[in-house]
């Protein structure tokens, strides 16, 4: 049986879709991270048969909108002493700005790279965003 040790302050990024934890292992820069970090891939999971799980020695700042978009159904745990202190459900966020970039040769955000990537929520349950400027989709599962 692996043993993971709990962190006594820190971040535990939980019910993540097994094969996604590397993805926000990279998206988090963790892989230049000089605090303890722990990536757990193919746990069991009643809820989801299969996770994967990060947890972070260290408190660091983390852009929830970024990470709904890489996997709606994480669980973020706060860690201090030891304890949960605060729980955070992720999901599609309804609006992300230039985390997406707009594929359209057309679209205005092609042309004048000072303006910012803006996709609006047009379907959560196919994970669908519409360009602000052209209507282009994009699917949060082209990624």
């Amino acid at each position: 049986m692996l043993t993971i040790n709990s962190i006594k302050n820190g971040i535990v990024i939980d019910h993540i879709k097994a094969g996604y934890g590397m993805k926000i292992f990279e998206y988090l820069g963790l892989d230049k991270a000089d605090y303890t970090v722990a990536l757990i891939m193919n746990a069991p999971s009643e809820k989801i048969g299969r996770k994967d799980i990060i947890k972070i020695e260290n408190a660091i700042d983390i852009d929830y909108t970024a990470l709904g978009l890489i996997e709606p159904n994480a669980t973020i745990n706060i860690i201090e002493n030891e304890k949960i202190k605060e729980k955070i459900n992720l999901k599609l966020p309804e609006r992300v700005e230039n985390i997406i970039k707009c594929k359209n040769p057309r679209c205005v955000t092609s042309i004048e790279n000072y303006i910012p990537h803006v996709f609006y929520l047009v379907d959560e349950e196919k994970g669908e965003y519409r360009c602000k400027y052209c209507d282009e989709i994009y699917k949060v599962h082209d990624k």
